[in-house]
């Protein structure tokens, strides 16, 4: 069995109860699809939980921006994000995320991040008129992605296949505070999961932990959102 975690966005709690349901419906083995510590109130014991699973790990546009700063948007939050996360991970780890590869391949799926053309564009529960450029030239039966920190399978606008965002580990955005992840069996069955963890626990360190953005993250994790 494989757990498919993307964008934890060190909420420790979160990935904690992920963790736990994956190991209790018989996971063995990990993918980690990227954003593991931008944004949230534990970057570096998240990383270092991260570290403990055996997993194959992907590179997000959040290793990429901590990495290098000016590549990120010039926002007030996401630059204040970055200086954080880059002061509590040490240049080291920093520099380690960002050398991640972009993708991996299992010869039934293909895993990115945002889409295979790109870390920061990705797909929508509903197909959007970008859709054939984002896919890029996979032709894998599946493709797993996240960015959006939305959650959803679909066909996707070609036929023949599949998409899927298993969600947001740390900091969902369709309204539902539960973690979101999602079990490969060994036969390729794939389930869509959410776990209830206690957000305000999150969302109370955000604030106390992130000085000066840590009010926009407390409300991202709270209200399951993407506020400003």
């Amino acid at each position: 069995m494989l757990a498919l975690l993307y964008d934890i966005h060190g909420n420790l709690p979160a990935l904690e109860a992920v963790i736990g349901d994956a190991e209790q419906s018989g996971a063995q083995r990990y993918l980690l699809g990227g954003d593991y510590a931008l944004f949230g109130p534990w970057p570096e014991e998240t990383v270092q939980r991260l570290r403990a699973l055996d997993a194959v790990w992907i590179r997000g546009n959040g290793e990429r921006w901590s990495a290098r700063p000016a590549d990120a948007p010039d926002d007030e939050v996401v630059q204040a994000a970055i200086g954080a996360c880059r002061e509590m991970l040490g240049e080291e780890t920093v520099e380690e995320l960002a050398a991640l590869p972009e993708a991996y391949v299992d010869g039934h799926a293909r895993y990115c991040h945002g889409s295979p053309v790109s870390d920061v564009r990705s797909f929508f529960p509903e197909p959007a008129d970008d859709e054939p450029d984002l896919l890029g030239d996979a032709i894998e039966p599946r493709l797993v992605f996240g960015h959006t920190h939305l959650q959803f399978r679909r066909e996707s606008v070609l036929g023949g296949l599949e998409l899927v965002n298993p969600g947001s580990v740390g900091m969902p955005f369709d309204g539902d505070n539960r973690a979101g992840y999602a079990l490969v069996a060994d036969g390729g069955e794939l389930e869509l999961r959410r776990v209830a963890y206690d957000h305000e626990e999150s969302s109370e360190a955000a604030r106390e932990r992130l000085p000066g953005f840590g009010e926009t993250i407390a409300r991202r994790i709270s209200q399951a959102a993407f506020v400003t």
